[in-house]
C-alpha cells in the first residue's frame, strides 16, 4: 500500500508498510497513479511517453522497480502477534486537583469533576496517602519498567501544590529503594504560577504543559477574560527558564477560530519554541466542529506547514507538536499499532484514588478498574483496551495513516461514538492532515527546499 499526495510544490510518495518517504517528480508521481508500475497498461504507457518522453518514461520505470525490489515500495505488510505479550504499567495520570479556578468554555473535564459530582465520590483533591498509594501502585505494577512516568493533573493541579511537593519527594525515596526512574510532568493554567513554585517546577518536572490559546482576543474568549495578560508573561519566562525546552504551551482551537494557525504563530511571535494548538474535543453548540469546517481547517495545518519552514530558514524556528515526526528512530512495530497503552500501560487516578483508563475516561463509571489501595478489580476492562489496535480494527485495515495514528484515540471514538471501535472521523480526517504536513516538512527539509 502507497499514499500519494501533493503539497508546497512537492510530490510525495508513503510506502505504508515501511514508513519510506519518497520525493519523486511529477512523471514517478504520474506513474504510480496506475498503481503497480507493472500493471501499466500499453495506452497508460504510450500517454506517458507523449508527455515526458520515452527515455524519460523508461528511467522512471527502473526506478520505481528497483524501489518495489529493495521493498521500499508496494511493500508487505508487517506480521504481528500478540498473543501471550505482557503489559505492565508505565504511566500514571494524577487527578490531584479534581477542580479549577478557570472555567474554560471548552473544558471535557467539567472543571475537573469528570462527569462525578465530586460530593458522590469523595473529595475534590487528592491527599497525601491515596497520592503515595498511587507511587506505590505504580512501581509495583512496572514489573521489570525502569522508566516510569507520572503526570500532575486537573482540574487545576496547583491548587494541590503541598500535595505534589510530598508525592515528589516520597516518589524519589521509592525510586531509588526498587530501581526505577520516575519522570514528572504538570499541566498548568498558570494562574497560580509565582516565583517559588515556578522553581520547584522547573527543578523537578521533567515536562510541562502551559494551557493558553494563543491571541489574546481567542484565548480571553474561550479562557476568560483578562487572562491572556495575567498569564502570558509568567509562561514566556518560566519556558525561557526551561531554555525553550521540555515544555509545550498548549492551546484548544474549536469552531470559533479555525483560522488557527494564527494562534500558532502568535505564540511562536511572542517567542515559545514548542507548541501544540489541539482540535476541541467531546463538545456540542457552537464550539464544537463539523465536517463542514474541514476545508478551513486543513488550509489553516497547509498556512502553518510552509511558514515554519520559512521561519526555520531564517532562524525562526519553532516546533509544532503535531507536526513532529522522528523518521529516522520512531516508535517500535508494537508502539505503531497499538498506541498510548490506555487501561493497561497507563491509566488515571481520581482524588479518592480510583483507576480509569486514561483521563478522558474517568469518571464513565462502566471503565473503573479499581483503586490504587486494593488494585485492578475489572481486568476484562484492560484486556479489551489492549485489543484496540490498527490490526484489530477493520476499519483502519485500509488507511494509509494507521502507523502514524495507531487507530487514534479511542477515548474520543468512544466519547463521540458510543464504540471504542470506530474512530472519530472528525479527528481521523485531521490526523491525516497533520501526518501530510509532517511528511512534507520532513521532505522539504531533505531536499533542503522551503
Amino acid at each position: 500500500m502507497i499514499h500519494k499526495f501533493q503539497q508546497n510544490g512537492y510530490f510525495i510518495v508513503l510506502d505504508v508498510n515501511t514508513g519510506a518517504i519518497h520525493l519523486v517528480d511529477e512523471l514517478v508521481y504520474e506513474i504510480l497513479e496506475y498503481n503497480k508500475p507493472a500493471q501499466l497498461t500499453d495506452g497508460q504507457l504510450e500517454d506517458l511517453r507523449e508527455k515526458y518522453g520515452r527515455d524519460a518514461v523508461a528511467d522512471a520505470l527502473d526506478e520505481t522497480k528497483e524501489l518495489i525490489e529493495q521493498g521500499l515500495l508496494y511493500s508487505e505488510p508487517a506480521v504481528y502477534e500478540a498473543d501471550g505479550e505482557a503489559y505492565y504499567m508505565k504511566a500514571l495520570c494524577l487527578l490531584v486537583a479534581q477542580e479549577c479556578n478557570m472555567r474554560c468554555a471548552y473544558c471535557f473535564a467539567q472543571e475537573g469533576e469528570y462527569h462525578s459530582r465530586q460530593e458522590q465520590h469523595g473529595p475534590s483533591l487528592m491527599n497525601t496517602e491515596t497520592a503515595h498509594t498511587a507511587i506505590d501502585f505504580l512501581i509495583k505494577s512496572s514489573g521489570e519498567r525502569h522508566n516510569l512516568e507520572v503526570d500532575f493533573f486537573g482540574g487545576e493541579p496547583l491548587l494541590n501544590f503541598d500535595v505534589i511537593k510530598q508525592t515528589i519527594a516520597y516518589a524519589r525515596v521509592q525510586e531509588k529503594e526498587h530501581g526505577k526512574n520516575i519522570r514528572f510532568t504538570l499541566t498548568t493554567n498558570g494562574l497560580l504560577l509565582d516565583d517559588e513554585k515556578a522553581a520547584f517546577i522547573n527543578e523537578h518536572m521533567h515536562n510541562l504543559v502551559l494551557s493558553h490559546d494563543g491571541r489574546k482576543e481567542i484565548n480571553d474568549k474561550h479562557r476568560g477574560s483578562g487572562s491572556y495578560d495575567k498569564l502570558t508573561d509568567k509562561f514566556i519566562n518560566l519556558a525561557n527558564a526551561r531554555d525553550q525546552d521540555n515544555y509545550y504551551i498548549r492551546g484548544t482551537f474549536t469552531a470559533k477560530n479555525l483560522d488557527f494557525a494564527e494562534d500558532v504563530l502568535h505564540l511562536a511571535d511572542l517567542g515559545f519554541k514548542q507548541i501544540s494548538i489541539e482540535p476541541v474535543i467531546n463538545q456540542n453548540g457552537e464550539l464544537a466542529l463539523d465536517f463542514s469546517h474541514i476545508p478551513e481547517l486543513m488550509a489553516s495545518y497547509d498556512t502553518l506547514a510552509k511558514e515554519m519552514l520559512v521561519r526555520e530558514q531564517n532562524g525562526a524556528g519553532f516546533n509544532f507538536f503535531h507536526f513532529m515526526m522522528d523518521l529516522e528512530n520512531g516508535q517500535c512495530f508494537s508502539k505503531k499499532i497499538t498506541g498510548c497503552g490506555a487501561g493497561y500501560e497507563y491509566l488515571s487516578v481520581t482524588a479518592d484514588g480510583r483507576l480509569f483508563p486514561c483521563h478522558q475516561f474517568t469518571g464513565i463509571e462502566k471503565f473503573a478498574l479499581g483503586d490504587v489501595f486494593t488494585g485492578i478489580k475489572n481486568p476484562g476492562i484492560s484486556e479489551r483496551l489492549s485489543a484496540c489496535n490498527v490490526i484489530n480494527n477493520e476499519i483502519c485495515q485500509d488507511c494509509w495513516a494507521k502507523y502514524h495514528c495507531s487507530g487514534g484515540c479511542v477515548a474520543n471514538a468512544y466519547n463521540e461514538n458510543g464504540n471504542l471501535d470506530k474512530p472519530d472521523e472528525i479527528g481521523c480526517t485531521l490526523m491525516k492532515k497533520r501526518i501530510e504536513c509532517a511528511l512534507m516538512i520532513a521532505a522539504a527539509r531533505a531536499s533542503g527546499g522551503a
